[in-house]
């Protein structure tokens, strides 16, 4: 991944190869949340890599919070490991599938939201509610936040590579409407701050 393009969270998920016992892993693991009152799943967190995992009584499983697809395959095993200490049964992860990445970058300039807003298609730009343009890339299928700042958001992407490529077709298409970037690529990128994207609605929505 170029040092431009910083990834923040990584989603994935995929289900045990049985039901597993929540009451009894609440109860036997550290770092666990359970209130079945109020939501069907436990939430386990991970030390190492730093990762929080839902787990739900049908075996089903989202993992969330690192920040690579190498760490979220390595968060799932240790999960794999800490699970079999409560219940040997469970002898497997199946279906492992990257669902989203959120990723991003900066360009050194002040990005004019209003004319990439009326000169590009598959964008929604409303200021007076949300202080960033939206823009909907239609392969790869991600979806980017844009602001005024030059930072921008990728989420929506399934790998590292699809994030590039997407990045590479942002910054073609922005070029196509005469839109200054400030350079000829985009600069390290900064850490998200007040406009950081919030990915838990998204978690929410792999869950449903």
């Amino acid at each position: 991944m170029p040092k431009n393009i910083k990834v923040h969270n990584v989603v994935a998920s995929g289900g045990f190869d049985k039901k597993v016992p929540l009451t009894r892993l609440s109860v036997g693991l550290n770092r666990t949340e359970y209130e079945p009152e109020q939501f069907p799943g436990l939430v386990y967190r991970l030390e190492n890599p730093k990762a929080a995992a839902l787990i739900f009584n049908s075996g089903k499983i989202v993992c969330t919070g690192t920040k690579s697809v190498e760490q979220a395959h390595e968060a799932v095993a240790n999960l794999l490991k800490d699970i079999q200490k409560i219940d040997p049964e469970v002898t497997a992860v199946n279906d492992l599938t990257i669902q989203n990445m959120v990723a991003s970058t900066f360009f050194p300039t002040e990005l004019n939201l209003n004319k990439i807003a009326f000169d590009l298609e598959g964008t929604e730009y409303e200021p007076e509610q949300f202080p960033g343009l939206v823009y909907r890339l239609d392969g790869p299928k991600v979806v980017f936040l844009l602001f005024k700042s030059g930072k921008v958001i990728c989420t929506g992407a399934k790998s590292h590579e699809m994030i590039e490529e997407s990045v590479i077709k942002l910054r073609k298409n922005l070029k196509n409407i005469d839109i200054d970037l400030g350079d000829d690529e985009p600069v390290e990128a900064e850490s998200i701050e007040a406009e950081s994207i919030n990915t838990e609605s998204q978690d929410n929505e792999l869950i449903e």
